[in-house]
């Protein structure tokens, strides 16, 4: 019997995520599998709607109510969530598992003041007083370089700058020493002095609490400074899964290598070749073609790609997964993409 201190904190298998009812179903997420390791920082990424937020809410169980997780499995260790009550994953939320949400003012409760949320979150999930929860709380915000600390436990969040309210969050956050923590585009509509100190102080705070992060972002310069793996999503299926230092040396999947390639390198400020332009729309989520969903986009399509689904696909002497026929020995096609 596997001991449980030996499984991945978080292990997602076979995620499917339907929004709607009858033929009004939009199939958001589908087979979506990863797993992220003790301490490690597993990004993923790709275009608006891929999928990658409703995977992180299904996880804790944020989905609307017109949400469904409609099959696989969401583990944390060991213990299946999808099949939780809500009073379990009340007690998961903040304290195992902690998010860190796209946009820190809405997230905040606009009623309470900053010292009141953090030692709100401190009283839920551990045995202390209210008054202990606010020295934590403010302990919190000194070790999240919030300036000022005393002072903003007293105010609210409508008085703050967006870099100090996701500050805040982050304090939140890690109060009570999450195993996992999700941080669904962490530094969005923060300028780019911000976004590298947000990004330095959780960097600092996760290998302090040796936290599992869950990186989601469309910043392909964020996931090369932070990760350590890759997960790359299109059209609610993750269709490349690789360390992160193999992806940016030689992505697989034609999608992947569009990403990259529409992206500027800072190194070659006279870049000679155009940047390219993925053209085309991703499918609709409620009639997804039978086939490959990139196939209308695809560089390289070949005739059986319009009517066969690919699955994610071990590459063999490699610690990668693609979602591509042209890593399918079995359909003798060319492995060049």
């Amino acid at each position: 019997m596997t001991n449980v201190s030996e499984l991945p904190p978080l292990q997602v298998n076979g995620l499917r995520v339907d929004f709607g009812r009858g033929s009004e179903i939009v199939h958001a997420v589908r087979d979506v599998t990863f797993h992220v390791d003790a301490g490690e920082t597993l990004a993923i990424v790709g275009e608006s709607g891929c999928g990658k937020s409703v995977t992180a809410l299904s996880i804790l169980g944020l989905l609307d109510s017109n949400g469904t997780v409609s099959g696989g499995s969401i583990q944390y260790r060991g213990k299946e969530l999808t099949r939780a009550t809500e009073r379990e994953l009340q007690k998961l939320r903040g304290a195992s598992i902690a998010m860190i949400f796209q946009d820190p003012m809405t997230a905040l409760n606009p009623t309470m003041t900053v010292g009141e949320q953090i030692a709100e979150t401190l009283v839920a999930h551990q045995n202390i007083s209210r008054r202990d929860a606010y020295a934590s709380a403010l302990n919190w915000l000194t070790r999240a370089n919030v300036s000022t600390p005393e002072r903003r436990m007293q105010q609210y969040p409508h008085e703050l700058s967006g870099g100090i309210r996701q500050r805040i969050m982050i304090a939140i956050a890690f109060s009570c020493r999450p195993e996992v923590l999700i941080a669904d585009e962490p530094t969005t509509a923060l300028d780019v002095t911000v976004q590298a100190q947000i990004l330095d102080l959780l960097e600092e705070l996760q290998q302090e609490v040796n936290t599992s992060v869950v990186l989601i972002t469309h910043d392909l310069g964020i996931v090369a400074e932070r990760a350590d793996r890759v997960a790359v999503m299109y059209a609610g299926q993750i269709v490349e899964m690789a360390s992160a230092e193999d992806f940016f040396r030689e992505p697989k999947h034609p999608y992947s290598r569009s990403l990259l390639a529409s992206v500027p390198d800072w190194r070659m400020p006279r870049q000679t070749e155009d940047l390219i332009t993925l053209s085309g729309q991703p499918p609709s989520l409620r009639s997804l073609p039978c086939g490959c969903p990139f196939a209308p986009r695809c560089q390289v399509v070949t005739a059986i790609c319009p009517t066969y689904p690919p699955p994610l696909t071990d590459i063999s002497g490699e610690a990668r997964s693609v979602r591509c026929v042209h890593f399918q020995p079995e359909l003798d096609l060319p492995l060049s993409v």
